[in-house]
């Protein structure tokens, strides 16, 4: 009986020095292309496919489309923000769906915030359709914050955890549910109580009007 079957093999191609998204900061790499053979006795004979090429970082090993040798520093640090901006924006979003009850006084909130956050303009339509997608998919924000904030770094944390206390007062008192995530969000984020007190301090300092 003959055994057959495939294996991918990957091969570098090329070396050298990239801003690691990942790292978020310069790395070496290397440039690799993994493509698929046909085996026989475990023995690649034959390629049964085209080449698929990707960028890996050798200190974190993470894995990227080769467009990443292509992007700078600055250009990836921005992407980076308005990545986290966006973050921020539906965690303070499911914060508010968290009750099952979504006020007048919440949506305009919710929008002086998102305007702040995202630097432009938020308008009732695009708000709803954030809120109905979460709804849609049943997100809910304990599990989107713990998947989400770890790529964000301490200052992008604060803020967050800003954004989230604000859209949750925005009623001047909080539900059970809005209470319990923001001390849950607390612990996910990794804060001391002296951190955490220090965000409340700075949100109630934003200026929504």
């Amino acid at each position: 009986m003959i055994i057959t079957g495939t294996m991918n093999l990957t091969r570098t191609q090329d070396r050298g020095n990239f801003y690691c998204p990942s790292c978020r900061a310069s790395q070496s790499y290397r440039l690799r292309a993994r493509r698929p053979f046909l085996t026989i006795y475990f023995i690649p004979i034959v390629p049964v496919g085209g080449a698929e090429s990707f960028v890996q970082c050798e200190h974190c090993k993470d894995c990227w489309d080769v467009s990443v040798l292509d992007i700078g520093r600055e250009r990836q640090e921005a992407i980076e923000e308005e990545l986290f901006a966006d973050q921020a924006v539906r965690a303070a979003i499911l914060i508010v769906l968290a009750d099952g009850v979504t006020t007048e006084n919440e949506i305009v909130a919710l929008q002086r915030i998102s305007s702040r956050l995202l630097q432009r303009s938020v308008d009732r339509e695009e708000l709803g359709r954030l809120c109905s997608i979460a709804k849609e998919n049943g997100i809910q924000a304990r599990n989107y914050v713990l998947t989400v904030s770890r790529r964000w770094n301490q200052q992008q944390r604060s803020l967050a955890l800003q954004a989230m206390f604000l859209a949750a007062t925005a009623d001047r008192e909080m539900g059970s549910s809005q209470t319990r995530l923001l001390a849950e969000m607390r612990d996910i984020l990794d804060m001391s109580d002296k951190e955490y007190e220090a965000c409340i301090e700075q949100a109630l300092q934003w200026d929504l009007v």
